[in-house]
């Protein structure tokens, strides 16, 4: 790398970069070309992989590290599930897991089923906004590296001043907003640097705006998140879960008994240039099997693709040499079994989910509405 170029009493770019560092005290001041607080290296498996393809333009994502990521969902949407897959898959990466719940609610064997180490997973009972916040704050100070703090979840974790007050709502109307606002703008700079996540689990809310336009407003932005505007801007991630259109919002057993759910995925706001990208999958919670069906939602990920044909209830996967395999969707699994058959099928996602997004390719709106596929 070419050196920094300066004039005869000038000081460099390096040597101003060490001044800043010395005068702060702490290393601030970065080479963009070199490691840096503000650039992704490192992502946290979601347990989708269709979700995980459409995070980042150009690459295969997941949860950011260094970054604030909210997973807001509507009532039994999976959003928990979800946050014990990737509480999981953090843990495999070697990160520390802190699971901060304000309902007390987790169950240690769902947690292990979805693949928790619960030996080194720490559990704290949420008590208040601030208890949250100190709590990650005093983890950061004390030198701890490379931790997944997850928030279950922001909405019901009341302040100190709900606990110790009455039950009127006007008495503490926009404390937590304002409680937050002060709280991001603390650890904001500590959890990139201490290549942390902070991952905010939030409920989906029915937007009830008022004025003129209030029948358009309530159409375009259907919800809201509790916990005010800053939480907005500070998330570098947002994924939002709903039920899908024209189809059922459980899953069944062949008794007819209620297992699962069927989730939309929505990315409200992405900082990786995918804003607004969505795809589907299925939650199994009413089974030993709890969780994200990753697998099964593959198929559906790929259709559309010229690499996929289908012919009534057959389906064609064709290799790169151009001979095909066939089978039915009952098989999907038992066909994923077969190296061969499941390295096609993850080349096929990357191209069609990853790549031609990226190069912009085909239709917008197969990338954007997933109801259509």
């Amino acid at each position: 790398m070419a050196k920094s170029k300066s004039k005869a009493g000038k000081i460099s770019i390096d040597g101003l970069r060490t001044l800043i560092n010395k005068t702060s005290g702490l290393e601030v001041a970065h080479n963009l070309n070199e490691a840096n607080p503000t650039e992704v290296k490192e992502w946290i498996p979601t347990g989708s992989r269709w979700l995980d393809s459409i995070v980042c333009r150009g690459h295969l994502a997941g949860i950011p590290v260094g970054k604030f990521t909210e997973i807001a969902g509507l009532e039994s949407t999976g959003k928990s599930f979800m946050a014990a897959q990737i509480a999981g898959n953090a843990q495999k990466m070697g990160m520390t897991v802190i699971y901060m719940d304000s309902e007390s609610a987790i169950d240690p064997g769902f947690l292990e089923r979805a693949g928790c180490d619960i030996n080194e997973l720490i559990y704290v009972q949420a008590q208040s906004v601030e208890h949250v916040l100190e709590t990650i704050e005093n983890v950061l100070k004390s030198g701890a590296e490379r931790t997944l703090f997850i928030w279950d979840s922001l909405a019901m974790t009341p302040t100190i001043t709900d606990v110790e007050g009455d039950f009127n709502p006007q008495s503490t109307m926009a404390m937590k907003a304002r409680i937050l606002s002060k709280g991001m703008s603390k650890l904001t700079i500590p959890i990139a640097n201490t290549k942390s996540a902070f991952l905010v689990l939030n409920q989906l809310k029915t937007n009830i705006p008022q004025g003129p336009n209030a029948r358009i407003v309530a159409m375009t932005t259907p919800f809201i998140t509790p916990g005010g505007k800053a939480m907005h801007y500070v998330y570098s991630l947002r994924v939002w879960l709903t039920g899908r259109k024209a189809k059922s919002a459980f899953i069944e057993d062949d008794s007819g008994f209620r297992i699962g759910s069927e989730v939309k995925v929505k990315l409200e706001k992405s900082r990786f240039g995918t804003q607004g990208r969505n795809c589907a999958f299925k939650i199994l919670w009413g089974t030993d099997k709890v969780g994200i069906q990753d697998q099964e939602s593959w198929l559906e990920a790929i259709k559309g693709s010229d690499n996929l044909k289908q012919a009534g209830a057959w389906f064609s996967l064709v290799y790169k040499d151009g001979t095909e395999e066939k089978f039915q969707t009952a098989h999907w699994l038992t066909k994923l079994e077969d190296d061969k058959f499941k390295n096609r099928v993850f080349e096929i996602m990357d191209e069609e989910i990853i790549r031609k997004f990226d190069t912009r390719e085909g239709s917008a709106e197969d990338f954007y509405d997933v109801d259509k596929k």
